[in-house]
């Protein structure tokens, strides 16, 4: 637009201009704003706090930082060795040999496997409905974990179901299986 520095010029050199722009950084109305500014100061540096406080307290920081940087540096899944330490302890109930042992670790194994299933996503209001909306190539045993699910739940409703030893590790086999499958392990 020809003439557009002209009358940028010419309005900021205005008389009008010059008075307003000289009254707005005066130090008369700087000094009664200032109690304003410190105020707004004030109020500024509180939520900032509150802001980064909230931020530090919820887990976004965890899920979206923190998880990266240490599967970088470590080479492995987040949370790997806590989900490691859980298995070995439902595998450590079947080497006590009780009867009683081997059902707490398939009750524990299922809590385990369904754990596993909500954490990747996979929604639904029972055990079947979640095993359901895994997809048969990444969860290829799905008709052994529904049936092992069924020996569990007769394991929970019934006191007497008979389970040996033997069955137990069959059991538990088809749950690490279907948590590495679920975890890409």
């Amino acid at each position: 637009m020809p003439g557009s520095g002209n009358l940028i010029y010419a309005i900021t050199n205005s008389p009008k201009i010059q008075g307003a722009i000289s009254f707005l950084s005066s130090s008369e109305l700087q000094r009664e704003f200032l109690p304003v500014k410190l105020v707004f100061i004030f109020f500024t540096a509180f939520f900032l706090g509150v802001i980064i406080y909230f931020y530090i307290k919820s887990s976004y920081l965890q899920t979206h930082v923190f998880q990266d940087i240490v599967e970088f540096l470590f080479w492995k899944p987040y949370g790997l060795g806590k989900m490691l330490k859980k298995w070995r302890k439902i595998l450590s109930r079947v080497e006590k040999g009780t009867e009683s042992e081997y059902k707490l670790a398939i009750i524990e194994a299922d809590d385990f496997l369904s754990e596993a299933l909500e954490k990747h996503g996979y929604e639904g209001k029972t055990f079947e409905e979640r095993i359901n909306k895994v997809e048969k190539a990444q969860l290829s045993n799905a008709e052994e974990i529904l049936k092992t699910h069924k020996i569990r739940n007769s394991i929970v409703y019934d006191p007497d179901y008979k389970l040996d030893l033997n069955t137990a590790k069959k059991i538990l086999d088809v749950y690490q299986q279907a948590v590495q499958n679920i975890e890409n392990l």
